[in-house]
């Protein structure tokens, strides 16, 4: 005896209702073989619909057993239950079932990429198809453009894509009117003639008489089981399906996951351009985010590259060391034992590029009528490139001045405009009376923004050997500078200038002040302010990547039927997750790089209105910021994903 290509034993089908269940079919016994066309009718209700779900393998029989080509469906898993689906069944439904955003062309050729047949192979194939069904002219049209015979033809079509064995049409004609209906019926008895197993479900007596087999069905048993005549005469079915194989279906597994992939990228930017405002609204948390987090770290490493240029110019790697205790010590007037030879000394030290004595006092400066009150800074030859002072004009004195106790007097910028109020005004060569004493201006230094509020005071620098008996009539000195060479630690440089000098006062009656400590303090300051404000903007990613997930649910939600669709046609659970994933983390990226071309945007805007801090934007902070809008897809676009490749097909089909 021939094994039947389809056979039920006993199945039974019950669904919940209420705190019971409603039993949809019962003991239903039933054997199909190849080749044969046979009619499922019965009322609304009878659980024609439901056997002809559970035939297809949409849905599972609550007891019993169902084979096809002697598989027992019971023991199959989802990915299995597709692969029947695709490899075996086509499916002709009622509502056409086309999805929106394709082509007819497009639409025909969805089962094949899931089988794995090459691109131009499930083209090719697509075409002839739908050219067959009379549909060579609407190839490019998407569903909305086409009538419902054209509808009901390209579904046709999908169903014979992937040489289907098992024709399953569920109320072929009802959404069609008499004369395309008729075309139908006709396509589906050529297509047996050619040795396609068909289904027919239908509750129509006069659809069910073109069959040549005709199964009764009532309050979900099976209650005739008869041959027919067929009232139109069709040639006799053939042995076996004459559709051309599909050669290059167990292809290259590379190709095949591209190409799977490629179906949900195209898809993705399909959703995408069909719901723009919605995509964008989604998108908007993350670019907010992205902005954020790249402007904050550009801001903050601009902030840090103004303020270390701004310490720089108060001399880098330097140490003034203080007579007394520290700061506001008042007996550090008193304390006489920071002298020249500690100076120099110092400078005789193997972590010492230079230093300078300093002194200081107050006096009036007077030219011609005018007079202002500024700070006399008695220093050395090095003072100048211990402090960064860049000279406009003149010379900075020399080491002959300092041993001849010159009277040579080098003006900042704030006293030049205050001494010489005319530009034109040239002050080199210029006497000028400091207190009593003459002295000419051999040099003009550049403005100096020290960052800490000293650019206001007007200064003037002489030898230090000048200041001390021309002006204080003391040897002590007021502080050291000294410059720590390149190759040695601040803070070590530190700790051995503090050794060295107790072994030389006996007591600690100075202190030290270390530059590199107002940088390091600074630059930390900075970092935690720029962590602390990129720490608020990754929050806002996390909000957003909330919103692309609950959009994604939504959108989980609206697609219901196309979800259905697919796995009808053969789209395995990993499909469906990959497609909504791909949407997910192609509208992540997408926000990601317009979040990053905000970023930019603000700091050209920043740039047009003030010059005084820069966005400094670094490639690192700009990958990270696309790592992190993708890893935001991923992670907050899997829930909905599995979401949606967790439905039961005949649900989805339901519900859609």
């Amino acid at each position: 005896m021939t094994q039947p290509l389809i056979s039920l034993r006993g199945v039974g089908r019950e669904f919940p209702a209420g705190e019971g269940t409603i039993a949809v079919l019962q003991n239903v016994d039933l054997d199909i073989a190849a080749g044969e066309m046979v009619a499922i009718i019965g009322p609304s209700g009878s659980g024609k619909s439901t056997l002809m779900n559970i035939l297809g393998c949409l849905d599972r029989p609550s007891s019993g057993e169902y084979r096809v080509s002697d598989r027992l469906t019971s023991t199959l898993d989802p990915d299995e239950l597709a692969e029947l689906r695709r490899e075996h069944f086509g499916f002709i439904f009622q509502r056409y079932h086309l999805l929106s955003e394709l082509s007819a062309l497009g639409n025909t050729e969805i089962p094949a990429i899931y089988s794995g047949l090459s691109s131009a192979t499930r083209r090719k194939r697509a075409t002839d198809m739908l050219v067959r069904l009379g549909m060579g002219e609407r190839l490019q049209h998407r569903p909305g453009q086409l009538s419902g015979g054209q509808q009901q033809r390209v579904s046709i079509a999908r169903a014979l894509m992937n040489g289907a064995e098992i024709i399953l049409a569920d109320e072929p004609t009802g959404a069609l009117d008499q004369k395309t209906g008729e075309e139908m019926l006709k396509i589906l008895e050529e297509l047996n003639a050619e040795g396609h197993t068909v289904i027919i479900v239908t509750h129509d007596l006069s659809i069910a008489k073109r069959a040549r087999r005709i199964i009764e069905i009532s309050d979900g048993k099976i209650v005739a089981d008869r041959p027919n005549i067929p009232t139109v005469s069709s040639a006799p079915p053939q042995t076996s399906a004459q559709d051309e194989p599909l050669a290059g279906r167990k292809g290259n597994m590379f190709r095949i996951a591209f190409d799977r992939f490629g179906e949900a990228f195209k898809m993705a930017l399909l959703s995408m351009n069909a719901h723009r405002l919605r995509t964008f609204l989604t998108m908007l948390g993350i670019i907010i985010g992205i902005a954020s987090v790249v402007a904050v770290v550009a801001l903050g490493a601009g902030s840090q590259q103004m303020i270390l240029a701004n310490i720089s110019q108060l001399g880098t790697n330097t140490l003034e060391i203080f007579p007394g205790k520290d700061f506001g010590d008042v007996r550090s007037g008193k304390v006489q034992t920071l002298v020249l030879s500690d100076a120099e000394a110092l400078a005789r030290q193997p972590f010492s590029a230079g230093v300078t004595p300093t002194v200081s006092t107050s006096r009036t400066l007077r030219i011609g009528s005018i007079e202002a009150t500024a700070l006399v800074n008695g220093v050395g030859v090095d003072f100048f490139a211990v402090r960064n002072v860049v000279l406009d004009r003149g010379r900075f004195f020399d080491a002959d001045s300092v041993s001849n106790m010159a009277q040579e007097v080098v003006i900042d910028d704030t006293t030049r405009k205050t001494l010489f109020p005319n530009a034109e005004d040239d002050p080199l060569g210029q006497i000028i009376l400091i207190g009593k004493v003459p002295s000419i201006i051999v040099g003009v230094s550049k403005p100096q923004t020290s960052g800490f509020g000293g650019s206001g005071n007007l200064n003037v620098y002489l030898p230090y050997t000048t200041v001390q008996t021309r002006f204080t009539g003391d040897q002590t000195l007021r502080s050291i500078l000294l410059r720590v060479n390149d190759n040695t630690d601040t803070k070590l440089a530190e700790e051995a200038a503090t050794n060295f000098l107790l072994e030389r006062h006996g007591t600690k009656d100075f202190f030290t002040f270390n530059t590199d400590d107002i940088r390091k303090t600074i630059t930390a300051t900075t970092e935690t302010m720029t962590l602390l404000v990129a720490a608020i903007a990754v929050i806002s990613l996390v909000v957003g990547g909330i919103g692309v997930m609950n959009i994604m649910l939504v959108s989980v939600s609206e697609r219901v039927q196309e979800i259905g669709v697919r796995m009808a046609v053969g789209a395995r659970r990993s499909d469906i997750l990959q497609q909504f994933l791909t949407e997910a983390v192609l509208v992540c990226i997408v926000g990601g790089i317009l979040g990053v071309a905000t970023a930019l945007s603000i700091g050209a805007a920043f740039s047009f209105f003030t010059s005084s801090v820069s966005f400094i934007y670094s490639i690192p902070s700009i990958v990270w910021a696309f790592v992190i809008s993708t890893m935001i897809g991923i992670i907050f676009g899997f829930l909905p994903a599995r979401s949606a490749s967790m439905l039961d097909p005949v649900v989805a089909l339901t519900r859609g």
